[in-house]
């Protein structure tokens, strides 16, 4: 059995999240300390071998659907500069035997700008892998990346759901996100296909999504998502918008609702509909009434005990 590559029990210094979620998922073996030719690189080491370019084949797992070309184009031109300074992780491809070849696990991007650069080699980490493991290395590495859409961060959430069985706690600490963070992407695959195509690409953002949420039904977001998108309303506007949809009366008789309902109660209401992305209705008389939220899911209610820090854990 192989002894983990772990680090200084005794430093001090915070581990970061890409340590947490994915060296803790598969740890390194030691290696030899003199340097390794291409050829001789068929055993997981832990340490970076350089491997050619063309022996590795695409990860069959990414989640990622779009690699912005201007930005590969600038990490070539890094690359051609500097090199690769951080390793790829791959592992045996499924008949590395006969032809040599490697499968990729994480950092495509790399792989594809040193192509782009016309490196011949690239440097990288074999590990000895499940395609299970190898999956859950790439989702949880694409998801705690800065750069994915919020649908594709939606899916992943999902992947690990479905295919790991993972629970919304567990998918948090396992990315370093919180819970609500992870409730929230979750709930985007509520809207209907077309508006998340309008988010996958960049046209709506994350918070036109949530505003767009607290509407009740599919038919009423798409409606809503094509003003939104026809007018430019940012997403501040967005969430006026909603509010006048939610209540109708206040556009109609304006000046009667604002002097009746106090501007706090009416702050505090527009607040927790934005947080939870649903139907948020405050009752109050004297400082007394009550707070009433409208759900229509068990994922809805576990959004709202979560964001009430009193969610169960699975």
């Amino acid at each position: 059995m192989s002894t983990p590559n772990q680090a200084d029990p005794h430093a001090k210094s915070k581990p970061r999240a890409l340590g947490k979620g994915l060296e803790s998922l598969l740890p390194s073996r030691p290696g030899p300390s003199a340097p390794i030719s291409v050829s001789a690189a068929t055993e997981p080491t832990g340490k970076p071998l350089e491997i050619a370019v063309d022996l590795i084949d695409r990860n069959p797992f990414q989640t990622r659907t779009n690699f912005d070309e201007a930005k590969l184009t600038e990490l070539a031109i890094s690359i051609t500069a500097s090199g690769v300074v951080q390793p790829i992780v791959v592992r045996h491809g499924a008949n590395h035997r006969q032809d040599g070849r490697y499968t990729l696990i994480t950092g495509e991007r790399r792989l594809l700008a040193s192509k782009k650069a016309g490196k011949e080699t690239i440097p990288a980490i074999i590990r000895e892998v499940s395609n299970l493991q190898a999956m859950e290395m790439t989702i949880v590495e694409n998801l705690q990346r800065a750069d994915l859409n919020p649908m594709e961060q939606a899916h992943a959430y999902v992947r690990l759901s479905r295919d790991f069985h993972m629970t919304q706690e567990q998918m948090a600490e396992r990315t370093g996100k919180d819970r609500a963070s992870v409730s929230n992407f979750l709930r985007l695959l509520k809207l209907p296909e077309s508006v998340q195509r309008h988010v996958e690409v960049g046209e709506l953002s994350f918070g036109h999504a949530r505003a767009l949420l607290a509407l009740e039904s599919p038919e009423a977001m798409l409606a809503a998502a094509q003003k939104v998108l026809a007018l430019h309303l940012s997403v501040r506007a967005t969430e006026n918008y909603i509010h006048g949809l939610l209540n109708p009366e206040s556009r109609k008789k304006e000046p009667k609702p604002v002097a009746s309902v106090d501007p706090n109660v009416r702050e505090a209401q527009d607040a927790l509909r934005r947080r939870l992305g649903l139907k948020v209705t405050i009752e109050d008389k004297k400082g007394k009434g009550k707070v009433i939220i409208e759900y229509s899911g068990v994922e809805d209610f576990d959004a709202i005990l979560t964001a009430l820090g009193d969610a169960p854990t699975a």
